[in-house]
């Protein structure tokens, strides 16, 4: 696989830095100390993946800087809202590793602020003047919170299939991705079947996001991940690299036993949790589970040949590399 990220990312730099500015403007409190640490949040968003995707989906056909630009600050605001309610859900001390709102503030107070960002975001998609676009981001936001109760409620349970693993991370993380996709290229007046193939691709390199995301937890250290090693196995969280592990034991041996109490919440020893993650490092559930998101990128990239513009469809390419290099 190639990786020309650094050119995508030069590239699209002037737009990137328009919807910096766009999403610190709307997440700006009257609070100054509230503000600051608001501001420090979103400065700390790394690449910018999704407002990329939205704006490389439209950069093929008929684009309005303006209209693009509110709805991917509206989509990296909705990602910032999200995970400020997650950390909360889920008592996270860090988030890249920096202090998350909750380990600062109330939890009254980062709930407030977590529905003031999902309140600016959706008014950053109706400045596109957009009633379908805004269809997209409410279905969107839903399919968010979706995704976070079935976390919440699959939560200790190892009798889960493949199936509710993909519907749960399609909510937490693809739909977003997709609804960027779609946003971007119906903004700018795609045909339909190429906003089709394009929400189709954003879900695609989502789905794979959150794969490498959950092998990074099991495979990378604290220092390396900017949380808790093993904080999936910490919190009950099932996730595709402890399922096709799980699915290797025999249920009556000694491993499928320290699995199941370290799961279930049963031993939450630091001692149990580390060991747990070293036999699913040892065995072959991580490079499998790599494998799956290698699919799921060259799927993605196989939907973007639809798009019109050389350029444009190298740079999407290149992003859906960039999202399953991250396990490199």
């Amino acid at each position: 696989m190639r990786l020309r990220t650094r050119d995508v990312f030069t590239t699209m730099r002037p737009d990137l830095l328009r919807v910096e500015r766009r999403v610190e403007q709307a997440a700006t409190v009257d609070f100054p100390v509230v503000s600051s640490l608001v501001l420090e949040l979103v400065r700390a968003g790394g690449k910018r993946l999704r407002p990329l995707v939205l704006l490389l989906a439209g950069r093929a056909y008929a684009p309005d800087p303006d209209v693009l630009t509110a709805a991917a600050a509206g989509i990296e605001l909705l990602h910032t809202a999200s995970l400020v309610h997650d950390d909360t859900v889920d008592r996270s001390s860090l988030r890249r590793g920096r202090p998350t709102l909750n380990s600062m503030l109330t939890a009254g107070s980062v709930i407030l602020l977590g529905d003031y960002l999902f309140a600016q975001s959706a008014m950053l998609a109706a400045a596109t003047q957009s009633p379908r676009a805004v269809t997209i981001f409410a279905s969107t936001l839903a399919d968010i919170c979706d995704g976070q109760l079935r976390e919440i409620f699959d939560a200790h349970r190892l009798d889960q299939s493949r199936g509710d693993y993909e519907r749960r991370i399609y909510g937490k993380t693809a739909s977003l991705f997709a609804g960027a996709a779609e946003m971007g290229a119906l903004l700018s007046h795609a045909p339909e079947s190429h906003i089709a193939a394009l929400r189709a691709y954003g879900s695609d390199i989502g789905l794979a996001f959150q794969v490498i995301d959950d092998i990074l937890d099991l495979r990378e250290a604290t220092d390396d991940l900017g949380k808790p090693a093993g904080n999936d196995l910490r919190q009950g969280t099932v996730t595709l690299p402890t399922m096709i592990y799980a699915a290797r034991l025999d249920e009556r041996s000694a491993a499928a036993a320290r699995l199941r109490a370290v799961v279930q919440g049963e031993n939450e020893s630091a001692e149990a949790i580390d060991e747990v993650v070293h036999e699913i490092r040892a065995s072959s559930a991580l490079a499998e589970t790599t494998a799956y998101a290698v699919e799921l990128t060259e799927r993605a990239k196989a939907h973007v040949r639809i798009c019109p513009d050389q350029e444009t469809r190298s740079m999407l390419e290149d992003v859906a590399d960039l999202v399953w290099n991250r396990s490199a």
